[in-house]
């Protein structure tokens, strides 16, 4: 019979703590069912789990315990371990985690309280807390910046999608992003990012600038935020729009690509992603030769858009070939992932209109960007409030890992 102690040691980080502690529990030939460490602001937290082997008297243990840290200047705590608590804690495993992200300019005591009271409100327990952004200044801990704080949760919510609509009101009324995903197998093992163009990589819906440049601008607009919101069906929005093109010169184009804007963080984003091994592409409902001139920049390695329909120099008012609208999107992602010899899991989409939709819902990570009410309501989870290379974060990356890739 078996004597199960948790030991909990604590005080100002310095080498050797780990070594002592654990040369002495084998000097008792002990049993380490269980360890985790962390370090804040060099004050150590160390915890371990031992099985004491009969005849070995637990009092034995933890005086030489006791002795050995005692020049460390290390506290000692010990706790004894009912076979019923520690049966209990072994049939934890295997449950459902999640991991529960918090992305802000600024993330105040008041965030990381509202997060941590909805996970208990549904039977949540919060395992571990880690911050992935980098550290930060004493002088700007009061400026926006980034901030990311990653809860690991144990259990299942009673209610899974009540529990991700509580995260998304606390998120809108607090200025916040709050994602909530399964922590399975796929989740650092993502190798394919498919990406919208308009409004999400870039600033921009470009019809709307071909517009703006034909005299059709405010006309084009109304129709597009109405496909966008999901207020009219994309196809026949977009062959409104594009009559309305009819007879503009394709001497324009050049000079609308050199004045679009990326949107915040998308070359570190697409660089970042580049280095880590995963593949990109730009799916759009807008035009091929917008996502070439991107590609050129960022080195996205696929791009399916929309042909021009060109006579004459001018823009004929139609594109070559079918219309890519939400479902070819998501046929197309589905098409790139069996090229890679990837499965759906395995795939991140990122768009902001309703025409996403369909992709985001199947790709094993949704991303809404800075999207339509109706589109961040839908997905499986949205960024609003930080840029592109936010993304990173939900993949469980930290800025100290990102610096390493420099």
């Amino acid at each position: 019979m078996k004597d199960i102690l948790l030991i909990n040691v604590s005080g100002e980080d310095k080498p050797g703590v780990t070594s002592t502690l654990t040369k002495l529990l084998s000097q008792f030939d002990v049993t380490v069912l269980d360890i985790g460490q962390a370090v804040i602001h060099d004050q150590l937290n160390l915890a371990i789990l031992a099985a004491i082997p009969a005849p070995v008297k637990v009092a034995e243990v933890t005086e030489g315990l006791q002795r050995c840290l005692a020049p460390l200047q290390m506290k000692a705590k010990f706790l004894p371990i009912s076979d019923e608590r520690y049966q209990n804690w072994v049939e934890q495993q295997g449950k459902p985690r999640h991991m529960v992200t918090l992305l802000a300019r600024k993330i105040d005591a008041i965030h990381i309280a509202l997060v941590a009271t909805v996970c208990a409100d549904y039977q949540l327990n919060i395992d571990k807390i880690v911050r992935l952004s980098g550290r930060v200044h004493l002088d700007d801990s009061d400026k926006l910046g980034r901030a990311c704080v990653e809860f690991s949760v144990r259990g299942e919510a009673e209610n899974p999608q009540q529990f991700r609509n509580s995260l998304l009101e606390l998120a809108s009324q607090h200025d916040i992003d709050i994602a909530y995903q399964e922590d399975n197998i796929y989740r650092r093992n993502r190798q394919l990012v498919v990406f919208d163009m308009d409004s999400t990589l870039i600033d921009a819906e470009v019809i709307d600038e071909l517009a703006k440049e034909a005299g059709v601008g405010e006309q084009v607009a109304a129709i597009t935020e109405a496909a966008m919101q999901g207020e009219i069906d994309f196809k026949q929005s977009f062959s409104q729009r594009m009559a309305l093109l009819k007879g503009l010169d394709v001497k324009v184009l050049q000079s609308v690509a050199e004045r679009l804007q990326l949107n915040e963080g998308a070359e570190h984003l697409l660089k970042t992603l580049k280095r880590l091994g995963f593949k990109t592409a730009i799916v759009s409902g807008g035009f091929t030769y917008f996502g070439h001139y991107l590609q050129s920049i960022l080195g996205v390695d696929y791009v399916y858009a929309n042909e021009l329909d060109i006579e004459d120099g001018l823009v004929t008012g139609r594109v070559k070939g079918d219309i890519i609208d939400g479902q070819r999107k998501a046929d197309l992602l589905r098409e790139l992932a069996d090229k890679e010899g990837l499965v759906l899991q395995q795939v991140i989409a990122v768009g902001d209109g309703a025409n996403d939709l369909p992709m985001l819902n199947i790709a094993g990570l949704g991303i809404a960007f800075r999207a339509k009410p109706l589109v961040k309501a839908s997905a499986k989870q949205s960024i609003s409030n930080l840029g592109l290379d936010g993304i990173l974060y939900l993949l469980g990356y930290s800025d100290k890992d990102i610096q390493l890739l420099n």
